[in-house]
């Protein structure tokens, strides 16, 4: 039997990995050693467990889990360095005659490692020069030059996402066409044989349930979390510090904000962020809407 690629997409806090992990059980109950493939960038860092709601590892039933823990809070998180490295472990999990199953809510990500999906050039020194850019005028400024120059890209970027922007302005700068932080149109799959399950949460239960995580974040120690990574170089990240809920967290601890700003801050981000992975997914091509409680032996028999 030729193995499948499945990939369990979605707005974050819908139940993706719980789906994932019983789709896994179902799968190795039927004699098909199934493993799991992150695909949450902000799952790849070590020690960013209780803000990404990481799966303890006691949790995970037995089932092999790959890519969680595998860079440093001082590393970038790179889509580009993901993509290989995602491909060539669902190519390991296939040789070993399991199907791979892809979790995780971060766009480019998902996108990356299931469809034909090649990246613009990159130029290290015109990165440094407009990172530098950004610290000293902000997002702004540069969202301002990118609507300027690309006003399609523009409207599909956060103009606060000042990495992203940064980004599209690097590959602009070298004469290259930008993939825009959006699909191609007409995405082609890298493997034939892939699966794509979406897990949709009516908007209402889903803004509560976000609320509610974000509250637990705190009370699980988040803050005590954020002080152990600081002092392994968080603030000096250029991805993780940015993380939402992290980015906040540092904010509290340096007295910039209040535990309730901090919270309310990272609770409308967050819900702002499940609106785009939302609008991220509905564009995937062949994708199967289903609850996260659904019943996986149906699925597996659809």
């Amino acid at each position: 039997m030729t193995a499948r690629l499945w990939a369990i997409v979605g707005a974050t806090g819908t139940g993706k990995s719980d789906l994932a992990l019983r789709l896994a059980g179902a799968l190795r109950e039927r004699g098909n050693p199934a493993e799991i493939v992150n695909a949450d960038a902000m799952q790849l860092y070590r020690g960013m467990d209780i803000g990404t709601a990481k799966l303890p590892v006691d949790e995970r039933r037995g089932i092999p889990h790959h890519l969680f823990d595998v860079r440093e809070v001082t590393q970038e998180a790179a889509v580009a360095w993901y993509q290989p490295l995602a491909r060539s472990m669902i190519e390991e999990i296939f040789a070993r005659g399991g199907d791979a199953i892809l979790v995780g809510g971060s766009g480019l990500y998902v996108s990356s490692a299931i469809f034909d999906f090649r990246f613009p050039p990159r130029d290290a020194a015109v990165r440094e020069r407009l990172e530098r850019e950004l610290e000293e005028h902000g997002a702004g400024a540069l969202f301002a030059r990118l609507t300027a120059l690309d006003a399609a890209t523009a409207a599909r970027v956060d103009p606060k996402n000042g990495r992203r922007i940064v980004r599209a302005l690097e590959v602009l700068e070298q004469g290259a066409a930008t993939h825009g932080a959006a699909l191609p149109a007409s995405p082609l799959l890298w493997m034939p044989d892939t699966r794509i399950l979406g897990v949709h949460v009516e908007r209402s239960e889903l803004v509560q349930r976000l609320d509610r995580r974000v509250e637990r974040m705190w009370e699980q120690g988040m803050l005590d979390e954020v002080v152990a990574l600081r002092e392994q170089g968080l603030e000096d990240g250029v991805t993780a510090r940015r993380a939402i809920g992290y980015a906040q967290a540092l904010a509290q601890l340096a007295g910039d904000m209040s535990q309730g700003e901090a919270i309310a801050e990272t609770q409308a981000l967050t819900r702002r962020y499940a609106r785009r992975q939302v609008s991220w997914f509905k564009r995937y091509p062949g994708i199967d809407w289903v609850s996260p409680v659904s019943d996986v032996d149906a699925i597996l028999g659809s």
